[in-house]
């Protein structure tokens, strides 16, 4: 039976994306299609690609012969994933990509604004201070199915994340990629993960960055291509009687492209100095807990006028 035998399990905006784009392309790794298919979040209420096992499994069939894995950046949240991969999978390898906690929730908010529907605050301090009325069920966008990705700073507390990993799993299974290391030192992080997969660590690949920022150029045409119209998808039918497999590639396809032409590169606003500096504050003994957990130093993270 083929199974994932490695999982990147976040967290979010640290360089999961890429890492899974870059070892997809080694001939001895297989990564499905989808990168997130979240089947062992099942304390979220995520948009699972899978929703039985041996749907789940199926879509690892392409990579017999293969070391497989899959990426998916809220298992890392989860608090029920790690044990559920586990039980899935005793000797599963895990990948752990963290980044400094400020960046990350930025980023993260940045994220959502760019999908159109689970973050309609544009403003980043905003969002911060609806966090605790948002999880009471408070000022969430009618077309978020899933509140908790709201929750930022809930997400960015990373130490007892990993802790659950580290104590279900060991250090031995278990790989920490900083954010730092891997956008400065591309290749050597690269290279290191395929040796912690024991694949041949000699592959060579274009490195190039992926996943820059993005914002969209109209945000309700970013809504309705997402979410077209129950009436344009009536007149789809009318206007392509074909079947309805072709007439979803059809559409798939239609909505990729619209994606693409609203969508441009921008270089994220920096955030506001005094909200940074206060956040990081707050930040302090969560880091430095979180620097005793995985035995490397982060003052670089809580002290940003000191250099790694």
């Amino acid at each position: 039976m083929i199974q994932p035998s490695f999982f990147i399990v976040g967290a979010p905006k640290c360089g999961t994306t890429a890492l899974c784009k870059y070892l997809n392309r080694h001939p001895d790794i297989f990564i499905p299609e989808f990168k997130e298919l979240h089947y062992f979040d099942t304390d979220l209420n995520t948009k699972k690609q899978a929703n039985s096992l041996p749907d789940y499994l199926a879509l690892f069939e392409a990579g017999a012969e293969k070391v497989c894995g899959e990426g998916s950046p809220t298992y890392l949240y989860s608090k029920t994933a790690a044990e559920e991969i586990y039980a899935f999978n005793p000797q599963a390898k895990i990948i752990i990509m963290l980044r400094e906690p400020v960046a990350m929730m930025y980023a993260f908010h940045s994220q959502h604004l760019y999908n159109g529907s689970s973050e309609t605050v544009p403003d980043f301090a905003t969002a911060l201070a609806l966090e605790p009325e948002r999880k009471l069920g408070q000022h969430i966008p009618p077309r978020c199915t899933e509140p908790q990705i709201l929750f930022y700073r809930e997400f960015a507390k990373f130490s007892d994340q990993v802790e659950r990993y580290l104590q279900r799993f060991g250090r031995h299974q278990v790989k920490i990629v900083l954010f730092d290391d891997f956008k400065s030192h591309t290749e050597k992080v690269f290279r290191e993960t395929l040796e912690f997969l024991s694949v041949a660590p000699d592959f060579e690949t274009d490195l190039q960055p992926i996943n820059s920022n993005k914002k969209v150029r109209n945000t309700r045409l970013q809504s309705l291509i997402k979410y077209p119209p129950n009436r344009m998808l009536e007149l789809g039918k009318y206007l392509l009687p074909i079947p309805q497999t072709w007439r979803r590639t059809i559409l798939e396809n239609t909505k990729s492209y619209l994606k693409q032409i609203n969508t441009q590169k921008a270089t994220r606003s920096p955030l506001d100095a005094p909200l940074k500096a206060q956040l990081i504050e707050d930040f302090t003994p969560e880091l430095q807990r979180l620097e005793l957990l995985i035995d490397r130093d982060l003052s670089h993270w809580y002290r940003p006028d000191q250099t790694p």
